[in-house]
């Protein structure tokens, strides 16, 4: 019967009634810790980091198998040993977060919204058929974590621990079905500017993100792995980046990249709306929150690409810019729309600017959160 009272509901409305209806996963077992004998912390260039390409001192480790999540490890960072049959491999069933820590001036540890991480990752769990993860372990060891690791986490304006948590399955066989055995973990990477200045992008009209009915409100791994290619053609051509369109004719704008994307129109702020084919970002929430309490007019609703570009045409265009945890935000420079090339003046009263300083002013505690979005770790 719930089952039928569920079928043809979107994803979105499907978890919602999740939460209530099915018991959540949990686990009374101790988190057991394991430590480095030496930190790597003295062989690491913090002045010249590749973003996601060095880790911390400890990561960690928790496997789903007979139906409930077991042995909660942190552990010293290393590889992993997994069967080449393993289900992740075949049929790509992995999930995954980003999200960050910082210090602010006085030492101390924050975290940002991640609550809203926690909920995003069982949710992109539950649309890939893969248990969610119980919230008591996922907070003890996310805090502790970064507590054994805040070293790692450099002070200053722009530097931050990058956190991936992330779930994928492990069961080996290669038959066509959902795994009974996963493995979530937790990595850690210190980190500075994701993009360094202005990107240029290009408007798709013929490849798509992710389709009505699909899964690109998840934040599954072949969501990313599926955008490579046409990236590399949009770079070929000079540009950083793609602005993903609705799949079925291309006349709507919906991401960038892999960030939320905003347009100023005059001094009104555009977004695409949250649907079953755009991520619902963290980011993206918390600069609608802040344009709001400035008193900036915000549509969250279907915007058309003929709109932007009349607007780009006419003048009234003023800004475009992606949001997102590991690139904060990215102002757009130029876009291309079937060979055209449109430039934009960059403003220093930018839209992006403020809100960029409001946001990082909250996440590094330099000023006052009257959303109560900061996590003090430490």
């Amino acid at each position: 019967m719930i089952f039928s009272i569920l079928y043809g509901l979107n994803f979105t409305y499907f978890y919602q009634i999740n939460i209530f209806i099915f018991m959540k996963p949990s686990t009374t077992q101790k988190l057991d810790i394991q430590k480095v004998e030496r930190s790597r912390i003295d062989q690491v260039d913090f002045s010249n980091l590749t973003f996601g390409s060095t880790f911390s001192d400890h990561m960690f480790e928790c496997d789903y198998k007979d139906g409930k999540w077991q042995n909660p490890t942190i552990k010293p960072y290393g590889p992993l040993s997994i069967s080449p049959g393993a289900k992740v491999f075949h049929y790509g069933q992995a999930v995954f977060e980003g999200m960050k820590a910082y210090k602010d001036d006085n030492g101390k540890v924050w975290l940002f919204r991640p609550e809203q991480n926690f909920l995003r990752i069982n949710k992109s769990s539950v649309r890939m058929a893969m248990p969610e993860f119980p919230r008591d372990i996922f907070f003890e060891a996310l805090t502790t974590l970064v507590k054994m690791d805040k070293d790692w986490i450099k002070p200053g304006l722009g530097n931050s621990l990058y956190i991936r948590p992330f779930v994928m399955a492990t069961q080996v066989g290669v038959g066509a079905s959902p795994s009974t055995e996963y493995k979530f973990m937790i990595l850690m990477s210190p980190a500075q500017a994701y993009y360094t200045g202005n990107v240029k992008v290009v408007i798709a009209d013929h490849y798509s993100r992710s389709a009505n009915g699909g899964v690109g409100a998840a934040k599954a791994a072949g969501n990313y792995g599926a955008q490579f290619f046409p990236t590399n053609l949009a770079r070929e051509k000079g540009f950083q980046q793609v602005i993903w369109t609705d799949a079925s004719n291309h006349q709507y704008l919906e991401e960038a990249g892999t960030m939320n994307v905003f347009f100023r129109v005059n001094d009104t702020l555009l977004t695409a709306p949250i649907s079953d084919r755009i991520l619902d970002g963290v980011t993206r929430k918390s600069l609608i929150a802040l344009a709001k309490q400035d008193n900036i007019k915000v549509e969250e609703r279907p915007v058309l690409v003929s709109e932007i570009v009349e607007a780009a045409e006419n003048g009234t265009l003023k800004e475009i810019f992606g949001a997102g945890t590991a690139a904060v935000i990215s102002p757009v420079s130029a876009f291309s729309y079937k060979d055209k090339t449109h430039e934009l003046e960059m403003l220093e009263d930018s839209f992006a600017n403020r809100f960029k300083k409001e946001l990082l002013d909250i996440q590094y505690n330099r000023s006052e959160d009257p959303f109560d979005w900061r996590f003090e770790v430490v």
